[in-house]
């Protein structure tokens, strides 16, 4: 018998355990023959509102090894930091704990990092997306001033190593503490030209999403725009199967299936055309480029007339109206006033909010 494409309504928010319990079902009555082939299917959406994106601030020495538009999972690589050597001989006389952290001007033309030793003792507050101002002590003692206006793009925890060399000057690295070497590198121990100070150091994922990378002068920045997953069926899956009484009887049967869509009483197979359509769907049988393109939907916060503050970048604390949005660069048209008039300007997605 030829097998059909058909409709199986589930119980609401079940959609996926069903799929699941008829697939476990078949495979333990060796049923592969019968059902073979069990969809839900979902599409990708990416939240493109400001409070979605992840960043990742990597030196240009960095390996990448994602591109603009792949999507991650959480955990994946995104980029790894080079070793970090010694370069030139002599002894450690010093290792202490210190913070990192990575100012950029609201510009984002220009980027600044001060590490402060703990014994200076960091100012409590310094966090990503903190405003410094020029003149602001970034350490308790006052000895560490920052001397640009601008916000907090990364923080770290370090480790500050000075090495005075063979002709008694002072080589400093600092490093993370995590890919630190502290079996090696002790104070009063004697290293020399080229030995490993601290491992690569691998940038992780925290969510998944899709990647946008953009170069600056002085750094790489990695965008991790958060997705999420939405069926575009609820309440219903897709199940390719022979049908006699009996097969009918055994996946109606199965926890979480409420029954199959019938017509007068008995289930109503999909068309070729329709199941066509479904597999498309379902990303299993080939679209074009164009189609495929389309594949991943990005979900926006935002629609024209609406208020928007801009919360990063030259045009920061301005609150304007969406003129104009495009969801392929993830960029909106919001109309400012700049000195009495109303101006046009550009900004990605991820540096306005909505005014409420």
């Amino acid at each position: 018998m030829k097998k059909r494409w058909y409709i199986l309504q589930t119980l609401a928010g079940y959609e996926t355990s069903a799929k699941e319990n008829l697939e476990a079902k078949v495979k333990a009555q060796g049923l592969e023959h019968v059902v073979s082939c069990v969809l839900l299917p979902e599409e990708i959406v990416i939240d493109a509102s400001a409070k979605s994106v992840e960043r990742h601030i990597i030196s240009l020495n960095a390996k990448i090894f994602v591109s603009n538009g792949d999507l991650v999972k959480k955990g994946d690589v995104l980029a790894e930091e080079p070793s970090v050597r010694a370069r030139r001989d002599g002894i450690v006389s010093d290792v202490r704990n210190a913070k990192k952290v990575v100012i950029e001007t609201l510009d984002k033309k220009f980027t600044k990092t001060y590490v402060i030793p703990q014994k200076n003792k960091p100012i409590t507050g310094l966090k990503v997306g903190g405003m410094v101002r020029q003149g602001m002590p970034l350490s308790s003692d006052g000895e560490i001033i920052c001397d640009i206006d601008g916000k907090i793009i990364q923080t770290e925890n370090m480790k500050r190593i000075v090495v005075r060399n063979s002709v008694s000057e002072l080589d400093i690295y600092v490093v993370p503490i995590d890919t630190f070497n502290s079996d090696v590198i002790k104070k009063g121990v004697h290293i020399k030209a080229g030995q490993i100070i601290a491992e690569p150091k691998k940038v992780l994922a925290k969510s998944s999403g899709r990647i946008e990378i953009t170069d600056y002068p002085t750094k790489k920045e990695i965008r991790v725009q958060k997705v999420k997953v939405k069926k575009l069926f609820p309440g219903y899956i897709f199940v390719e199967m022979i049908m006699n009484d009996e097969f009918w009887d055994f996946v109606r049967t199965v926890p979480g299936i409420i029954d199959f869509v019938s017509s007068g009483g008995r289930p109503l197979p999909l068309s070729d055309k329709e199941a066509q359509i479904l597999l498309r769907i379902a990303g299993i049988e080939e679209t074009s480029k164009e189609e495929k393109a389309k594949e991943v939907k990005i979900e926006f916060d935002f629609e024209i007339g609406d208020s928007v503050k801009i919360i990063s970048g030259p045009f920061e604390g301005f609150v304007g109206t969406v003129k104009e949005i495009n969801p392929e660069h993830n960029e909106l048209k919001v109309t400012v006033t700049i000195f009495g008039r109303e101006t046009p300007v550009t900004v990605h997605t991820s540096e306005v909010e909505k005014v409420v």
